[in-house]
């Protein structure tokens, strides 16, 4: 068994703002930590500014809203934590990692690391697997029970297209702390929640991954209105 680590960058160390050298910013602001939606922009720095790129953007997250996850950023202490199962969308600052599709090809930056999802390609959210929240490719056809189960989605039009959002990332994912977390296509039209990622329609996530550039250190930025306003200056936010 193999692996293909897609991060676009190396990760530093944990911060407490958004790293100078990052020139792309997906914002996504929620009314409460209980919401599943949010209006999503897209955010350019030329300097120490940031200017605002895109209108805005409908999305949905977790079912049960969002809850501070693993990234760049330091949670506050004693916070409520993304878990596995939770249904709620990590919430903070995250690096962007590589799509996968069901398309040959797409379009997309030359460095933007990009893979045709075969049967052959896992996504470990089994949290006592050594591999928890990696992506693997199979030798072989899936054979066992384990290795079924943690196949990436087949067949299936919401995972047609889908960027990974670095939270708890690998090499050194925590146990239990959430896994496989997505931009993807979202499911009736936007009418339904997720069970942790950010989806939004096809049109939009297209020119998303059009839109970024890994030389640019894109970050994803999800936080309620008011925790965006509270840390805006302190993280150096958009």
């Amino acid at each position: 068994m193999k692996i293909l680590v897609f991060l676009l960058t190396i990760l530093p160390l944990v911060g407490q703002s958004v790293p100078a050298t990052s020139k792309q910013a997906v914002v996504a602001y929620t009314s409460s930590w209980n919401s599943s939606y949010a209006d999503l922009y897209l955010y350019q720095r030329n300097g120490t500014q940031w200017k605002k790129v895109s209108d805005p953007i409908k999305v949905r997250l977790g079912r049960k809203g969002s809850a501070w996850g693993l990234g760049i950023h330091s949670s506050p202490k004693g916070a409520t934590l993304k878990k596995e199962g939770d249904v709620k969308s990590p919430a903070g600052i995250f690096f962007i990692g590589g799509a996968w599709g069901d398309a040959p090809a797409i379009h997309k930056h030359p460095k933007l690391p990009y893979r045709k999802v075969t049967p052959r390609d896992l996504w470990v959210e089994d949290s006592k697997s050594p591999y928890y929240n990696q992506h693997r490719i199979l030798p072989h056809q899936p054979k066992t029970a384990w290795e079924k189960k943690q196949q990436m989605k087949q067949n299936d039009f919401a995972h047609s297209l889908k960027l990974f959002i670095a939270h708890n990332p690998p090499p050194k994912a925590k146990p239990y702390a959430g896994s496989a977390v997505f931009f993807h296509i979202w499911r009736g039209g936007g009418s339904k929640p997720t069970a942790g990622c950010t989806t939004m329609s096809e049109e939009n996530l297209i020119k998303l991954v059009a839109w970024l550039d890994p030389t640019k250190q894109p970050v994803y930025v999800l936080l309620s209105v008011s925790e965006y306003k509270a840390k805006r200056d302190a993280w150096k936010l958009p």
